[in-house]
């Protein structure tokens, strides 16, 4: 069975385009992907914040504490690797925490600023399910704000969204084609 040269042209331009519609397909994916990581990080990070602020509290004590023993442990090679590494991982926790700090102020002060009603109780539910001490359930949020309880999981979900675009800048946005 011979192919002919149209034929050969007919096939190559059908596979041309499967081909390029199934990495469009890959593109969108990935990008939905990504923007729902950037959502669910967000989430992670505020459901964590309290144990941040937990494994955040003193360390700049322990942290002298660490720095006053690298001389004696610089003998001993393993323990001033697992010095070093809990130095590291308290600084970045700190740092992380401090960035959620200034960005939470930020949406704060959006949320004062502004005339919806909807942004200042969508930062008012995040900071009490999330940030404050006395946490609160979504029932409890939902009671406060004389609103379903679906509105508040709606709100955090917009909250998020916001949060992304401040934390993650224009990574957090969704490219469209």
């Amino acid at each position: 069975m011979h192919i002919t040269e149209k034929q050969l042209k007919f096939i190559t331009e059908i596979a041309s385009q499967k081909a390029l519609e199934a990495h469009k397909e890959h593109v969108r994916n990935y990008q939905k992907e990504r923007s729902d990581r950037r959502l669910r990080n967000i989430k992670l990070l505020l459901r964590k914040y309290r144990t941040f602020k937990i494994h955040c509290k003193d360390v700049k004590l322990e942290l002298e504490y660490y720095e006053t023993r690298d001389e004696v442990l610089a003998i001993i090679e393993d323990d001033e690797q697992i010095v070093e590494s809990i130095k590291r991982s308290k600084r970045r926790t700190l740092e992380m925490v401090n960035f959620i700090d200034q960005m939470l102020e930020v949406y704060r002060i959006m949320g004062t600023q502004s005339s919806k009603q909807e942004e200042q109780r969508r930062y008012d539910i995040i900071h009490k399910m999330y940030i404050s001490d006395d946490k609160k359930t979504a029932e409890k949020i939902a009671e406060c704000h004389s609103v379903d309880t679906r509105t508040v999981y709606r709100d955090i979900n917009r909250a998020c969204e916001t949060l992304s675009a401040l934390m993650f800048g224009i990574d957090s946005v969704k490219m469209i084609e």
